[in-house]
């Protein structure tokens, strides 16, 4: 299990995403009705998540075709599936609100 990166909160909700250099990669800003809208380092629009059953978040890419989903995982962790329901990772909560990362 490789450490892929970490996300951290920014001010009004947004999320900063880094890779495991630390490199600044993207980031999130809240949507409407609890989605989040993801955007690439340069600001360009990559995708959105939207919130699905059971609390559950759904992925989509910029086209809004579904990329993947994320659910509750054991003590607050979360993990990550692909469109064809393949468990792909998971995150792990850190400090002060930030996640890391893990591919699987």
């Amino acid at each position: 299990m490789e450490k892929k990166g970490y996300s951290s909160r920014s001010w009004f909700g947004s999320v900063n995403h880094y890779d495991s250099h630390g490199k600044k990669v993207g980031h999130s800003s809240p949507g409407m009705f609890g989605s989040m809208n993801h955007y690439d380092e340069n600001g360009k629009k990559i995708g959105h998540s939207s919130p699905g059953m059971f609390g559950s978040m759904n992925h989509y890419d910029a086209h809004g075709n579904k990329v993947g989903r994320s659910s509750s995982g054991f003590f607050g962790s979360k993990n990550h599936y692909d469109d064809h329901g393949r468990k792909t990772g998971h995150s792990s909560p850190g400090m002060f609100g930030s996640w890391s990362h893990y591919d699987d």
